[in-house]
Parts: structure tokens; sequence; C-alpha cells
């Protein structure tokens, strides 16, 4: 490979719909055996925003408690010269759930890296040690990314 290989430029309504692919030496034809075929869809990952980091809360279940979290994000996050990074996105959103297994207890979106799980709501909720809070970052082209996790005590 000579570093000229790029990436596809697909539209967003392509993603994750299968497509036939060959590459082989660029000196031969398509039909060349040395060519390989291959059939792949693609989720559009360069899309997905970051999960969180450092979701942290300081009280116990059962108290008010006050989560935050540090946003990430894909557009000249490596500067140090920045106060805040760059969003990245068109609007900040996140969205968070507690979770006990596979069952949703609370879903919902916020707009700033913080959120407050009152004691009523986790009463209303039937929180307990071992449940699940996922904060996840929400992208308008691609939906929710990957989420950071805090197991409730």
């Amino acid at each position: 490979m000579d570093g000229a290989v790029e990436q596809l430029d697909l539209a967003l309504s392509d993603r994750r719909m299968s497509r036939d692919y060959r590459f082989g030496p660029a000196r031969r034809a398509y039909d060349d055996p040395s060519y390989v075929a291959l059939s792949a869809a693609f989720d559009g990952n360069g899309l997905r925003p970051y999960a969180p980091v450092h979701l942290r809360t300081s009280q116990a279940l059962g108290a008010d408690m006050a989560f935050h979290w540090i946003r990430r994000t894909r557009i000249e996050g490596d500067s140090w010269d920045l106060e805040e990074v760059p969003l990245g996105e068109e609007v900040e959103v996140y969205r968070v759930q507690v979770r006990a297994g596979s069952t949703v207890l609370r879903d919902l979106r916020v707009t700033t890296p913080h959120w407050t799980y009152s004691a009523a709501d986790q009463a209303s909720d039937g929180a307990s040690a071992g449940d699940v809070v996922q904060v996840a970052q929400v992208s308008e082209r691609y939906g929710a990314g990957p989420v950071a996790e805090w197991v409730l005590a």
C-alpha cells in the first residue's frame, strides 16, 4: 500500500446497508482471480460520539445523588491550549439510564454534563444497590454513543 487509501465517502442514508466490494492489484482487471470480493455494511463509527469520562457522584443510594461527567469530542480534542474542547455536535445532549440488569428503571435526556438522581426518584424507580447508571453522549447524526457506567452502592 502506498498510503493513498481513503475512507469511503458514503451518505448517511448508506449506513448499515450491505454493499459489494472488490479489491486487488490495480494493474489487473477486476475479474482477475487475484481480486477478492467482499460484502460489508458499515455503522458509521467515525460519527459516533465518544463515551463520557470521569462519571462520579459523592452521595450514596437513598440520598440525592448529583452525578457529574466530562464529555469528549472527535473535533480538536487533543489541544491543551483550549479551556474547553469543542462540542463537535449540533447540540449537547446525553442519554441517562438507570438499569436493573436489562430492565430500564429510568430513561431521560439532559443537556448539561450533570444530573441529580433524587431520593424520591430512586424510591419511585425501586433503585437498589447493584443497579447501574449509564450516561452516553447523543449525536444527531449517529445516535447514542458508548456509555460510561456507575454502579449504585
